[in-house]
């Protein structure tokens, strides 16, 4: 009985981290750019090349960690893969006006979001940030990862290796 439990436990988290389990589309909602302009976030496309997206904070410093982190090997993983990175920040209306600043101070040369209401997060299933997400060159939800430490963007970047062969 106790085994059964247990792998009954192991297979929902397993599902629910969506290492394993059904690929997902994005959900229909608009988000704004830095610009202020809105945008269909289900129409995010890359030619057919996988997207990261990744939901983060300014007051969230792992999350900045694993942003910056990407951003010294960015570069290099679109010329070997053709990834795109999407950043959408849960910023509230109170701190949503940092985002644009610490974006340029940062270099960063990925599309920004800002999700200021959290309703795209919410229809992902975002809880916590950084929460990442990977969509194949179809635009499906194949891969996601919640936290951040030290390395987790190697294990990023083998998982978009793996769905850009």
């Amino acid at each position: 009985m106790k085994k059964k439990l247990l792998l009954s436990i192991i297979t929902l988290f397993l599902i629910s981290t969506n290492s394993i389990g059904q690929e997902r589309n994005l959900p229909s909602v608009k988000v704004k750019d830095l610009k202020g302009k809105s945008i269909e976030f289900q129409n995010i496309e890359n030619d057919g090349n996988p997207i990261v997206i990744s939901f983060w904070a300014t007051w969230c410093k792992p999350c900045k960690k694993e942003l910056n982190t990407i951003a010294e090997v960015y570069e290099d993983w679109q010329d070997e893969t053709g990834v795109k990175l999407v950043a959408v920040s849960i910023d509230d209306s109170r701190s949503a006006s940092k985002v644009k600043p610490y974006v340029n101070a940062s270099g960063w040369e990925y599309d920004i979001y800002i999700d200021s209401n959290r309703e795209l997060a919410r229809l992902m299933g975002v809880s916590t940030v950084p929460h990442t997400f990977l969509l194949n060159g179809d635009g499906k939800i194949v891969w996601e990862h919640k936290g951040y430490i030290e390395g987790d963007e190697d294990e990023l970047y083998e998982q978009i290796e793996h769905i850009a062969e």
